[in-house]
């Protein structure tokens, strides 16, 4: 195993990591955890552009979930 390797070599994961875009691969992985813990998880609809069109609404209202979330940021000088 490569990441194995790594941690043997380097003493860590990090180079790894970078080099296979595991960090991307691990907020993907938490926002669709995210999507199916808060809104359900799963498609009502049949039809595919019905879905299509639930999975934008889904994904609409996790992004308004996030951004009240959000703290807001100002200078300070």
């Amino acid at each position: 195993n490569l990441a194995v390797g790594c941690q043997k070599l380097y003493g860590s994961n990090n180079k790894w990591k970078k080099r296979y875009g595991y960090h991307k691969r691990s907020l993907s992985e938490t926002a669709m955890y995210r999507v199916k813990q808060l809104l359900g998880g799963r498609l009502s609809l049949r039809n595919y552009n019905a879905q299509v069109g639930e999975t934008y609404a889904m994904i609409k209202a996790l992004n308004k979930l996030t951004g009240l979330g959000m703290p807001e940021t100002m200078v300070i000088t």
